[in-house]
């Protein structure tokens, strides 16, 4: 392989709290090791409009703390294509871009596989995504970050559910993985939590419900929002029809659990893998993505990374139902 002496840095598909981190990794980490490093703006999209830019060590000072991501994020429909897959290929050459470090989730990673096998080039993948539902890391950069931000926002809501003695349906974001909806469930002590993976909760929840019509008790039920009733919304009319005495309430969080500054986990969790993504650069490494197993760093084929299914802990679950 050809000694790489320029490679390009992008963040794509939703952005979650510690991309920020992750590119100053990158880009530090790279100048260190002697690279050129590039930015790449607006993902996919910027990649084929070839809105790059040079980045210095001093171009990412003051971005640790910051959520977001300030070489920005877009989708983008062209890429799906080879025609648009070409394009951004011609104008990394263009650059002179032999290498690339991508920092985003499973749309983001299947992209990167496919273009390297289509056109030998070197792409690392760094996890990031609030949903933590990418298989081969224990966390993704951004989900502790958006976990507090749920358990921040539910210890409000807990509070004027118990002035009121109302039951409160909480949308969190999650629509087909349950990793935030369980563990921010926990967190706040929720009497119930609806998850994508688990089926047949409703009637579970119809008997809780009952209990709390007879004693007039709060109630705080997580929702992710791809439930099989179709969220929080569909879940508490539901409810609400066949107990019309309760007093409903609905939050749907939303994209605030995207935003904020990162935590101190996120920082330190985007920084090892951003140094991660370089090293494995320099060791002729391609078509991986970086992860983080049992406080350890390691590689995993980014076709396996998208193509493997990453299963939600049931026996938190189970725990959830016993100390509610």
């Amino acid at each position: 392989m050809e000694k790489i002496k320029k490679i390009g840095v992008f963040t794509s598909g939703g952005d979650s709290p510690g991309m920020n981190a992750a590119v100053r990794a990158v880009v530090r980490s790279g100048i260190q090791s002697g690279l050129e490093v590039f930015g790449i703006r607006r993902g996919y999209m910027g990649m084929i409009e070839g809105d790059i830019i040079p980045l210095s060590s001093q171009s990412v000072s003051g971005i640790i703390q910051r959520g977001g991501t300030i070489i920005y994020t877009a989708r983008c429909k062209e890429f799906h294509e080879y025609q648009g897959r070409k394009k951004a290929y011609d104008q990394l050459l263009k650059f002179g871009i032999q290498a690339v470090i991508a920092i985003g989730g499973d749309g983001t990673f299947t992209g990167a596989s496919i273009m390297s096998k289509e056109f030998d080039i070197p792409f690392i993948g760094i996890p990031g995504t609030i949903d933590n539902d990418i298989f081969g890391t224990d966390y993704t950069i951004g989900y502790d970050t958006a976990l507090n931000t749920v358990v921040e926002a539910v210890d409000k809501i807990r509070d004027t559910a118990s002035s009121h003695g109302r039951i409160f349906f909480v949308e969190v974001m999650g629509r087909e993985a349950g990793f935030l909806a369980i563990r921010s469930g926990i967190a706040c002590g929720a009497e119930a939590i609806m998850i994508p993976e688990k089926g047949g909760q409703f009637e579970k929840l119809r008997k809780l419900m009952a209990k709390r019509v007879e004693k007039r008790k709060s109630s705080i039920i997580i929702v992710a929002e791809g439930e099989e009733e179709g969220g929080a919304t569909a879940l508490a009319k539901r409810i609400q029809a066949e107990f019309p005495d309760l007093s409903i309430r609905t939050t749907i969080l939303g994209h605030i659990q995207r935003g904020g500054n990162p935590s101190a986990f996120d920082r330190v969790t985007a920084s090892r893998m951003g140094a991660a993504a370089i090293d494995a650069l320099i060791d002729n490494q391609k078509s991986i993505m970086i992860g983080i197993v049992n406080n350890e760093i390691v590689h995993v084929p980014l076709n396996k990374s998208v193509k493997t299914h990453k299963s939600v802990n049931m026996e938190l679950l189970k725990l959830a139902e016993v100390i509610r």
